[in-house]
């Protein structure tokens, strides 16, 4: 399947699950990254009249919010802004300090940065009636890289069945500005974060190992830890299941 029925294919897609939810429209995170580039475009593709994209800094690189308000205005995206700034910092200041590692500790602040934006975007959907609308890919959902109920809190996953070489090549069909397509995958969490970087291995590996089982024998065995490890984020919570 070329880009060209790839985009037709998903958008059709998202209109059929907002149709089934007797929703209205769809709205999502615009952070200013390739992939929610993708999907904002996909949206505004599926319903022209009803996509709002959030922008949601929350001590944010400012090229990620000039890359979000470029993508928005070359497709005619409508957008809110809203700053969680002061959320996040009153946030922090009110929850104990619980005397964690640095790793750990700055893990779990990042965390609150996508739950915060999570709790905006669905303020918007239920004012609307819309559906939220993920940009978690293959790769990600597969590994569990994504923050359980932040950005993995979401109504609808449109890119997860494509791979991150694939996903690159689809927003090269749609017109993602080439800035966007090329910087490094972040997720934005800290300063300097990358995602290969912070995951000690290039998306190009693990979209190998995905389509076709390839990897070294090392990478085979961080990838099935890893994949393991992270089956919970990918599944709705266990339920207790007693003959009472």
């Amino acid at each position: 399947m070329n880009s060209e029925e790839i985009a037709a294919g998903l958008s059709f897609w998202i209109r059929e699950q907002v149709t089934a939810a007797k929703c209205q429209g769809v709205v999502l995170g615009l952070s200013g990254g390739m992939d929610s580039s993708v999907v904002a475009v996909l949206c505004q593709r599926a319903f022209p009249q009803n996509t709002l994209a959030v922008i949601m800094p929350c001590h944010s690189h400012n090229q990620d919010i000039e890359h979000a308000r470029a993508l928005s205005q070359r497709f005619s995206i409508p957008t809110k802004t809203v700053v969680l700034d002061d959320s996040y910092d009153t946030l922090l200041k009110a929850l104990p300090d619980e005397k964690a590692s640095p790793d750990i500790s700055r893990l779990a602040q990042a965390n609150l940065k996508a739950r915060l934006r999570m709790l905006t975007l669905y303020y918007f959907a239920n004012q609307r009636n819309y559906l939220v609308v993920g940009s978690g890919n293959r790769d990600e959902l597969a590994l569990g890289y994504f923050t359980k109920y932040g950005d993995g809190g979401v109504d609808i996953q449109p890119l997860g069945s494509l791979l991150k070489g694939q996903l690159k090549e689809l927003a090269r069909f749609l017109g993602i500005p080439l800035p966007i397509i090329d910087k490094p995958p972040s997720a934005g969490l800290w300063e300097g974060q990358t995602d290969e970087e912070e995951l000690g291995f290039s998306y190009d590996e693990l979209d190998r190992y995905l389509a076709s089982g390839e990897a070294s024998a090392a990478l085979k065995e961080k990838f099935k830890a890893i994949f393991a490890a992270a089956g919970h984020k990918r599944q709705p919570p266990p339920v207790a299941d007693l003959e009472l």
